[in-house]
């Protein structure tokens, strides 16, 4: 059975498992909130550690935390940053909206570390969380993490993405296929287009992204309690960016504005707009796909992606476009996460955002989410698909629709009547032209090439 040992705070005593390492404030907020077992994110976690960190060196440097208390600050806060102690971090995300009891969990552990073997007496309101409130840690924290996420995990990733995309662009940009809007046939183009598309979609995502981490990257850290700074040095704000932009090899500056920072998760609802974006575009891949791969014998059938796993319990020898599904599912997690990042970022009441936990969650959720489907979208699906070319060509032959490039030549009257032939006989286009124009077999394979018509301009 769980042991346990009394811990008091402003507020009195209460037990708290004997071999946990955080204290009084960390079970109340424990005890308040059993509402969804979800806890703060692992990168959240880290950069509160890094905060820490951060700060017991520039309390120190400015003189006020000695030596000896500022190391051991230190040392406890590298424990936080690594990983090691996320057991000792047991709050629900679903808590007080200023976050303050993560604040204090974290101030907790890592007084309590730092006091081990020692008798140092590091207090964690008056040492750890010195110079510091949770209105601006607990911001900060959101931005240090989601800035380290998007650059280490989700912008690598689109890389990855569109390089894969834009290499088998290139691959495939001799091979033409139907065109199709409204889901219906159009006139042709290539794979490569079709694919280039995709990339420039990516490339656009990726500078949406970078774009919105310029606002991310000012941090509200210095600002305390309402944004006045109160009980924090004059110079920490300032050295508190430069000490965090040296620990985590990101770039950090201070808000010009502490108290927009605190007051306000614009910036996180931007970025997250920016998340949805990107999420709008990967569906929009993936359901592509699904659609080229559909069939394989009664759907589109001009793509086959690489067979993963067996795709029915019932149907034996039956393959799912499993990867783009589970794209489509990430891209609608995402855009719900933004709705509720939406709903929380409004919740600035006067100085104080008091939805941060859950904006934190959903925002770190959504570029964790979208990093790993990008990459498996690339390795799975992209790379690896075969282009059915027989299927491919059989239906191009078939597109009445290749009569837009004889609008120049026979007028869009004896085109439409020529295509509307072709499909209620079920004929080629060209044999059709042939019966109806005086265009000679020679002149209507050159103006009705396939390949040639991908690249636009009048054909005459």
């Amino acid at each position: 059975m769980t042991q346990f040992r009394a811990e008091h705070d402003s507020m009195g005593e209460l037990q708290v498992p004997v071999e946990a390492l955080y204290a009084a404030q960390t079970q109340r907020a424990v005890n308040n909130f059993p509402i969804s077992g979800l806890r703060m994110p692992r990168e959240f976690i880290r950069a509160m550690g890094l905060i820490k960190t951060s700060a017991a060196q520039v309390n120190q440097q400015l003189g006020l935390l000695d030596a000896p208390l500022a190391d051991a600050i230190r040392e406890a806060a590298a424990q936080v940053v690594d990983g090691s102690l996320d057991q000792h971090f047991p709050i629900d995300i679903f808590q007080t909206g200023s976050g303050t009891s993560s604040n204090m969990n974290a101030n907790e552990v890592i007084a309590n570390v730092a006091n081990q073997g020692n008798d140092l007496g590091v207090h964690p309101n008056d040492h750890v969380n010195m110079g510091q409130s949770s209105n601006d840690v607990i911001p900060t924290s959101i931005h240090v993490s989601a800035c380290l996420v998007a650059s280490e995990q989700l912008l690598p990733a689109l890389d990855h993405l569109h390089a894969v995309l834009s290499s088998r662009a290139e691959e495939l940009s001799d091979i033409a296929k139907t065109g199709r809007t409204h889901l219906m046939d159009a006139m042709p183009v290539t794979f490569g287009q079709e694919l280039a598309c995709w990339a420039k979609q990516i490339d656009s995502g990726r500078q949406r992204v970078q774009a919105a981490l310029q606002r991310m990257r000012q941090l509200p850290q210095g600002g305390t309690a309402v944004g006045t700074g109160i009980n924090a040095h004059p110079d920490f704000a300032a050295g508190m960016a430069a000490a965090l932009s040296s620990a985590s090899g990101f770039e950090f500056v201070s808000n010009e504005n502490l108290f927009e920072g605190i007051s306000s998760q614009d910036a996180a609802v931007e970025l997250s707009g920016q998340l949805k974006t990107i999420a709008c575009s990967l569906m929009k891949i993936a359901n592509d796909l699904r659609w080229m791969n559909s069939g394989p014998l009664a759907g589109l059938g001009e793509i086959e992606l690489t067979a993963l796993q067996p795709g029915s319990s019932i149907m034996p020898g039956k393959v799912n476009p499993v990867i783009p599904e589970a794209v489509c599912m990430v891209c609608a997690q995402v855009i719900g996460n933004d709705a509720t990042i939406t709903v929380g970022g409004q919740a600035g009441n006067f100085q104080l955002n008091v939805m941060l936990p859950v904006i934190a969650y959903n925002l770190l959720q959504s570029l964790e989410i979208l990093a790993n489907a990008s990459r498996l979208l690339a390795d799975n699906a992209i790379q690896g698909f075969k282009v059915r070319q027989d299927n491919v060509q059989e239906a191009l032959a078939r597109n009445p629709i290749l009569v837009t490039a004889l609008n120049p030549v026979i007028g869009y009257e004896k085109g439409a009547a020529t295509a509307k032939q072709a499909y209620k006989e079920g004929r080629p286009i060209k044999q059709v032209a042939l019966d109806n124009t005086d265009l000679s077999a020679e002149e209507l394979d050159r103006l009705l090439d396939p390949v040639e018509l991908t690249k636009g301009g009048i054909k005459s």
